[in-house]
Order: C-alpha cells, then sequence, then structure tokens
C-alpha cells in the first residue's frame, strides 16, 4: 500500500511524522507492505514551521499511484486550498483511493467536496470557521476522528495518531494496531472525543486515581457486573460522582467505556483463538451473543463472524 503524505511550507514537524510514523511502523514491524511518502506541489525544498528544510520529496505524480492520500494538516487560517489541491483530491477519491484529512487537513477536504452531507471533525479552535466555510458539512467536534471508509478526519494534533492507529486496526486488526502503539508507547484507543480538551475552567474537585482505579479494575473484570451502580461502590463514591468524574477524565461515560473494553477484548479473542462465538461473548461480558453482535457491530461495522474471518491469526 502506497500512503502519500503532503507537505507545505509552513507544516509542522509533527504532523508530517503522525502518520509516516505509524505507517512506517506497520512496515517495520513486518505486518504489512506500506510504504508512507512525502510529497509537494511547492517549487524547491519545503520550509516546516519550525524553520527545518526538507527536500527530496515525491512531485504530485505520485498521487496518481497511492492507495491512501494524506492531508496531515492545513495552514492556520484556513485558507482555499485553490484549484490544484482540490482536483488532486476529487481525482484520487474518484478512483478509489481513501482521503484521509488529519487536524485542519479537513478543511481541504471539505473544499474538495468530499464531506458535503457528512460528519466530520477538525481542530477544536477551528471548528466554527470550518462550519461556517463549509455549512454543508456535519461538525462533530464530539469525536476523535470520524472514518466513512473512504474519507476520515480527525480532531487536533495528536487526534491524528489516534485516527491513523483506527485506519491500522480496520485494515490489519487490533492485535496489529495494538503492536504499533505498543511500539510508539501509545495509548492503542482514547476513549471520548476532543470537547474534554476544550478550554473551560477547572473543576473545583478534579478527577483523582479512583477514577483510573476503577478503569484498571473493568479491564481485569469484564465477566463482572459493570454497572454504574456497581462502579460507583469500586470507586467507593456515589454515582453521579463517578459519572462527573469519568466524564472530565475520559470525555466519555462509564457505561460506553465498559462497553468499549469488551468489543476490544472480543476483538482479540476473535483474532486469537478459536473460541466459538458464545464463549467469546461470555469471556468478554456481553449478557448474550445477541448483545455482542449489536455492540460490535455499532463499533466496528461489521459482525463478529465477519471480523474473524478477516482478521483471525489463523
Amino acid at each position: 500500500m502506497q500512503i502519500a503524505i503532503y507537505a507545505f511550507n509552513g507544516v509542522t514537524m509533527f504532523h508530517l511524522a503522525s502518520p509516516q510514523m505509524v505507517f512506517g511502523t506497520v512496515s517495520r514491524l513486518g505486518l504489512a507492505t506500506w510504504r508512507p511518502v512525502l510529497f509537494t506541489d511547492t517549487s524547491g525544498p519545503v520550509r516546516t514551521l519550525e524553520g527545518y528544510e526538507l527536500g527530496g520529496l515525491h512531485d504530485p505524480r505520485c498521487v496518481a499511484q497511492a492507495d491512501v492520500v494524506v492531508i496531515p494538516s492545513w495552514y492556520d487560517d484556513g485558507r482555499a486550498a485553490g484549484a490544484d489541491v482540490v482536483n488532486m483530491l476529487r481525482l484520487a477519491h474518484a478512483r478509489g483511493a481513501t482521503v484521509l484529512g488529519l487536524c485542519l487537513g479537513a478543511f481541504p477536504v471539505a473544499e474538495a467536496g468530499l464531506l458535503d452531507g457528512r460528519r466530520a471533525v477538525t481542530h477544536w479552535r477551528a471548528m466554527s470557521e470550518f462550519t461556517r466555510l463549509y455549512p454543508t458539512v456535519i461538525a462533530d467536534e464530539s469525536a476523535l476522528y470520524v472514518d466513512h471508509g473512504d474519507v476520515l478526519t480527525s480532531a487536533g494534533t495528536a487526534s491524528a495518531i489516534d485516527a491513523c492507529l483506527h485506519f491500522v486496526r480496520s485494515h490489519l486488526g487490533a492485535r496489529a494496531a495494538n503492536s504499533v502503539a505498543r511500539t510508539m508507547v501509545v495509548a492503542p484507543h482514547r476513549e471520548g472525543g476532543q470537547a474534554q480538551y476544550i478550554e473551560q475552567p477547572l473543576p473545583n474537585d478534579p478527577a483523582d486515581d479512583a477514577v483510573a482505579r476503577v478503569m484498571e479494575w473493568v479491564v481485569s473484570n469484564l465477566t463482572e457486573d459493570l454497572s454504574v451502580t456497581r462502579l460507583a461502590e469500586v470507586a467507593h463514591m456515589s454515582s453521579r460522582t463517578l459519572i462527573r468524574r469519568f466524564h472530565t477524565a475520559t470525555g466519555s461515560t462509564p457505561a460506553a467505556w465498559v462497553r468499549s473494553r469488551r468489543v476490544d477484548a472480543a476483538r482479540n479473542l476473535l483474532e486469537g483463538s478459536s473460541l466459538p462465538i458464545e464463549r467469546v461473548a461470555k469471556e468478554c461480558g456481553f449478557g448474550s451473543v445477541v448483545t455482542m453482535r449489536q455492540a460490535f457491530g455499532q463499533a466496528t461495522g461489521t459482525s463478529p463472524s465477519s471480523y474473524r474471518r478477516s482478521f483471525h491469526a489463523g
């Protein structure tokens, strides 16, 4: 798989490095042959925001062979991308390439019309401008990334890593994404949206280690009753207080977080074991196979059986 990453004058090293690191690690670990390359339409070297000059980059002709085209960020002023970039994205998308607009990179993707009538996300600081410029796009600041299969957008800065790991998970499975995340020493999957990072007054009683202890306990006790009432008992606080602190710490509700952990555990068992689906549901704490199928389908867009056929280690 060839992955073409767009470099432009003023881009930050971090935004360029994030997709290169995630997708390059896939190849370095021998998980798949993914080849990320940098390209530019700039004459001469690209000068990053930090003042470094990058030479030896590919020209836009490499996009014609790319399976994935990444716009890793964009100018802070949200300026128009222009005909060349817009046409490049439209042509790549039309021939079947996946387009990733990371952080402010959602702006040129929206300008190309690839997000009309669809949900998308960008950095929370730019959300109002994004909505003003592209009123036909359904802006969703509650997400860290939004994936439509053919087009993916992500929230601010570090969410690019979340989105790229999600892309790995979608194509190669949870084990591959976990391996990449472990190598990079980052979380394989973060909960909640970027709303938890938007500037707001700090709570008088910030979440303490109690939430972290509850989260650790949940992961080790997925077959237990994990209702909010039970989790509140483990945390030694009221249900109302737990919900508030949990949302402050993760941007998610306890129930949603527990459901995600159970789906993650199901992914791993479906990939790495031959247990019957009924047993997988039991081991992960789902009340029934039907409940697991519903939760798994909502999280992955496929059924447990289909997921196993695609990603089982055997």
